[in-house]
């Protein structure tokens, strides 16, 4: 594949497509500026501060159902703490499969082209984070949650077999919701100083990643046959329903001694719940609108997903 400029007239619903090499140059640039050891960037060693949400309260999955108002604020802290553990859990078993994704996408491509340089920076990125988030489990005393063995093997089979925009598709999903949530994380005073400054370091380098993600998304389906962009249409709001059920392990629960069932169910009923994950899906649904996989099938899998309304 040659690294020359791309054609001026290739675009789509959003404009011009930005050309591939000079993108991945400023992500190089910018990864270059600012990016992290977090080995050396926190503070591992600072006990935890006690009163302090290890996630924000409005984000903790049965917030204001009626099972948290009679939790005790003690129960409470510790639900966010598993939570937390949770999705820390759920970033190490994302970011593997999109290490393979990345891989498989720049195998046949020119390795010495800023497309892939770039491509295999970010899958140094995603090697810290996962670490990053394995030793924040560890730290925090919690067990690690896997997701469910289905998930699991499901996930083995998309990173095998999915088309490449569908594997675009998954990236954002991925990034996107837990992006949104991480920067209510970061600033907020009511957190511990070790949660916030890891969601610090995975807001600033996610953004990236993103820009990434979403430039070369846009690219394939402007250039993908029809059978590939339905496929991946279909793909993508299949993987939203996993990625729904996946998000919290509902052995948090149990953990910290409440009844499962009852608050499955409850998280299931509950109209915050739904609008906290429709609010952090919401850029991503309506990007993915515009360049044309919100449509058909898989449009009504998004939609069976909670994630769109």
């Amino acid at each position: 594949m040659s690294t020359t400029t791309e054609p001026p007239a290739l675009r789509d619903a959003l404009g011009l497509i930005k050309d591939r090499e000079r993108v991945a140059e400023r992500l190089l640039q910018s990864s270059a500026k600012h990016s992290f050891d977090p080995d050396t960037e926190l503070d591992w060693d600072a006990p935890f501060e006690p009163g302090k949400w290890f996630w924000p309260p409005e984000l903790v999955s049965l917030y204001d159902t009626p099972m948290w108002h009679r939790m005790s604020e003690e129960q409470r802290l510790l639900l966010s703490q598993h939570e937390a553990a949770a999705l820390a859990s759920l970033g190490i078993w994302f970011e593997i499969i999109l290490i393979q994704l990345l891989t498989r996408h720049i195998y046949d491509k020119p390795a010495t082209s800023a497309h892939v340089r770039y491509a295999l920076t970010e899958i140094a990125d995603e090697c810290r984070h996962s670490k990053m988030f394995a030793r924040l489990i560890t730290k925090g005393g919690t067990p690690a949650y896997p997701v469910a063995p289905l998930h699991h093997n499901l996930g083995r089979f998309f990173k095998t077999f999915s088309t490449t925009p569908g594997s675009f598709t998954a990236t954002l999903l991925g990034e996107e919701i837990l992006d949104w949530m991480q920067r209510l994380t970061f600033p907020d005073e009511r957190v511990q100083p070790l949660i916030r400054g890891v969601t610090r370091i995975h807001v600033v380098e996610e953004a990236r990643h993103v820009r990434y993600a979403r430039e070369e998304l846009r690219r394939q389906m402007l250039r993908a046959p029809r059978w590939e962009a339905e496929l991946t249409r279909i793909g993508s709001g299949e993987f939203s329903r996993i990625f729904s059920q996946a998000f919290i392990n509902p052995k948090v629960y149990t953990d910290v001694g409440l009844d499962r069932r009852a608050a499955v169910a409850q998280v299931r009923a509950s109209a915050h719940r739904r609008e906290v994950m429709r609010n952090g899906a919401r850029k991503l649904t309506e990007f993915l609108d515009d360049v044309g996989v919100m449509r058909g099938v898989g449009r009504r899998l998004w939609k069976s997903s909670g994630l769109l309304a």
